[in-house]
């Protein structure tokens, strides 16, 4: 007869059934096992490979997406340049000071005749100081430069600096009709016609090309 066994052992010979839990060796009981993935169902997509996978964009997508924020922006700047005038310079009237330095009466006034198209008035105005007075016009000539006419009974001495700077300097002179100009450098790439007669001189000065500061210059002398 065999020795009784102790209640809490098991035989050695007794085998485990499929309805007995496994028990982790490694991690003891209570240790959560892995989960397998469920498996997928036909026609559902694999899912990405990594994290690169997932932010990855392709050249084509990149040039797709900027062409979509582009293609509107393209077409307001059409709208903006071709039929607001985006770059257009605002114009004035020179009329109110032309007619408020007529008023004055203190030196003549001439008003510019026979300009060609293109030229644009782009401010205007007189005022007066204690050294005299100053009618002065800017203008966007038919190439797009900006040139200034100035009349003023200023005296010279003191008119000259001032409008052309310290760098202002005589290069010469040039008949232009029936009037005799003086020629000058001005500030930077600017030059200057001038015209000085016993109770007015007048400027034309800006960094317009020779034939439009003649064109001024006689349209006014």
């Amino acid at each position: 007869m065999e020795p009784a066994q102790p209640a809490d052992r098991v035989p050695a010979d007794q085998p485990s059934t499929g309805d007995q839990p496994t028990v982790d060796r490694a991690g003891g009981p209570g240790v959560p096992q892995p989960q397998p993935h469920p498996a997928r169902t036909a026609g559902e997509p694999a899912p990405p490979a990594g994290p690169a996978a997932r932010s990855e964009r392709s050249p084509k997508d990149m040039a797709i997406s900027l062409l979509v924020l582009l293609i509107p922006i393209a077409l307001v700047f059409a709208l903006y340049r071709g039929f607001l005038g985006g770059d257009e310079p605002n114009t004035v009237d020179p009329a109110p000071a032309f007619d408020q330095a007529r008023s004055a009466a203190v030196f003549p006034v001439s008003e510019p005749t026979g300009l060609g198209d293109g030229w644009r008035t782009v401010r205007a105005n007189y005022r007066t100081t204690d050294d005299g007075a100053t009618l002065r016009v800017g203008y966007v000539t038919p190439e797009g430069r900006g040139l200034q006419l100035v009349q003023s009974n200023v005296p010279p001495e003191r008119l000259l600096p001032a409008e052309l700077t310290g760098e202002g300097r005589p290069q010469g002179q040039t008949d232009l009709g029936a009037s005799t100009w003086q020629r000058y450098t001005a500030r930077g790439n600017e030059q200057a016609l001038v015209l000085l007669q016993p109770d007015r001189t007048v400027i034309v000065v800006g960094d317009a090309r020779d034939n439009e500061l003649r064109e001024m210059a006689a349209a006014v002398d």
